[in-house]
């Protein structure tokens, strides 16, 4: 596609730390200028009076056409997932290549890079999971492929099919030092959970209901001071994925304020949903929220607001997880499974920002539009070393940017939805905020709620250990 040169005019523009009527001016994919009353000739000039203009999001934690450990393929393949993506406002996605127990990694990434690369709609990075962690995985897979830019690595605590011992954890956190990667952390205690579920299931507990009391909070604090404490010996930085609960918050908070140098996220499905929803006479109806860490109470949700807003928490992923609402997804182990047997997920990449904009422009939490920006673009930049091609509207940053139209009224509803789950977790909420134009490197791929441009407009971005970690 030709690069073009593009002025956005007297728009509400977040840059430099500041929030500012200016334009904007793109040439050769990048920003530019950015200052008031730019004159000059352009291939196109957008009017944003009254419109904010933001970075386009990115979506740290994502599950995209990926196999699961019992070998179901989520319901997304790049084009559906990415087109859902970009229409909610985000220009680049940090999904998952997962290995398992006797699989070789370069060929899981090889393979994840052909199902990318020709359908892709955002820009995107990959994070690696570890689940067989071989010395040949370990000790020369891994190097080699930090080194073409895979520079995060996730691990898992739980799971039977994923997760792997204290003693793997601490080999792969100082293999990562070694190699300069980053490590990411999915953290509860699998025996607690273990016995949990078996003494639910024993008692004829099935309905999906029992899927939060499955997974113990007393898990996530557990798991949280383990890897903390193996973060804080090895001097490797990781992320703690989906914080889910307040006492999950406190174990964070206690880990920095003693300066360990990690970092946390919570989800959009932990700030707006709560457990309510899974205790409903229909089962299948309550399949739809069953996700892990499970969905907990308002007071959890109040909790993780107030770790956003004092920064506690570091930024807000999706962890779009989209299993279909039939029997190839949710229910593919039968039409009455019990909470065990229903898949772990919830789709989210299409939500994610209009949901969280929503409650700032309505002064719902303590957070600015620049805090915004902060939590699900610059910050998320930074800590997977894309920033500053990435994630601020900076001059020579890549020209991707969202318009939004801050005084649109739009109910969220399953007819909306463009990914594979077939329905919409937040059908019926009413946000204030939808995104009129999405540009990537410059080119619209969104404009007036329609994809633009052609199925392989995203690229590959290689990542590497960022100086802000």
């Amino acid at each position: 596609m030709p690069h073009q040169k593009i002025l956005i005019k007297n728009g509400t523009v977040v840059h430099s730390g500041m929030l500012d009527v200016a334009d904007i001016l793109i040439e050769d994919q990048r920003i530019a200028k950015i200052q008031n009353d730019i004159t000059v000739s352009a291939d196109r000039e957008i009017d944003a009076t009254n419109k904010l203009v933001l970075p386009g999001g990115i979506d740290s934690h994502c599950h995209i056409e990926q196999r699961s450990a019992s070998g179901l393929i989520n319901s997304d393949t790049f084009l559906s997932g990415t087109t859902a993506a970009a229409l909610g406002g985000n220009t680049t996605v940090i999904p998952f290549a997962a290995q398992y127990e006797g699989d070789s990694l370069i060929k899981i990434v090889q393979e994840y890079h052909e199902l990318a690369k020709e359908n892709a709609i955002v820009d995107y990075s990959m994070h690696m999971i570890i689940a067989g962690p071989s010395d040949d995985v370990i000790d020369f897979q891994l190097p080699e492929l930090i080194k073409e830019g895979h520079s995060s690595i996730k691990i898992f605590m739980t799971y039977d099919r994923l997760r792997i011992d204290d003693d793997s954890i601490q080999r792969i956190l100082e293999k990562a030092k070694q190699c300069k990667a980053m490590v990411s952390v999915h953290a509860e205690n699998h025996e607690m959970i273990t016995k949990k579920v078996k003494e639910l299931l024993g008692n004829g507990c099935r309905h999906p209901k029992y899927h939060t009391d499955s997974h113990p909070v007393d898990g996530e604090v557990d798991a949280f001071k383990r890897i903390i404490m193996m973060s804080e010996k090895t001097k490797q930085p990781v992320m703690i994925f989906h914080v889910s609960s307040e006492k999950g918050l406190d174990e964070i908070k206690k880990g920095k304020s003693r300066g360990v140098n990690f970092f946390a996220e919570t989800c959009t499905q932990y700030l707006s949903l709560n457990s309510s929803l899974l205790d409903q006479t229909n089962t299948k109806e309550a399949a739809k929220w069953i996700c892990s860490p499970p969905i907990r109470d308002v007071t959890d949700s109040e909790a993780l607001w107030h770790g956003l807003e004092n920064k506690t928490l570091d930024l807000v992923s999706s962890d779009h997880a989209p299993y279909s609402f039939d029997e190839k997804g949710k229910f593919f182990m039968g039409k009455n499974p019990n909470f065990k047997e229903i898949p772990n997920g919830m789709p989210g990449l299409h939500w994610r920002l209009p949901i969280l904009l929503d409650k700032v422009l309505r002064n719902q939490c303590n957070l600015s539009v620049l805090d915004f920006v902060r939590i699900t673009s610059t910050t998320p930049a930074k800590i997977y070393g894309l920033y500053p091609k990435k994630g601020e509207i900076k001059i020579g940053s890549d020209a991707d940017i969202t318009i939004w139209n801050k005084d649109k009224k739009v109910i969220l509803s399953d007819g909306m939805v463009v990914d594979g789950s077939k329905y919409n977790p937040y059908s019926g909420f009413e946000v204030c905020c939808w995104p009129d134009e999405v540009l990537l490197r410059g080119h619209t791929i969104v404009k007036d709620n329609k994809i633009k441009g052609g199925k392989n407009m995203g690229e590959f971005l290689p990542t590497k250990l960022s100086d802000y970690i």
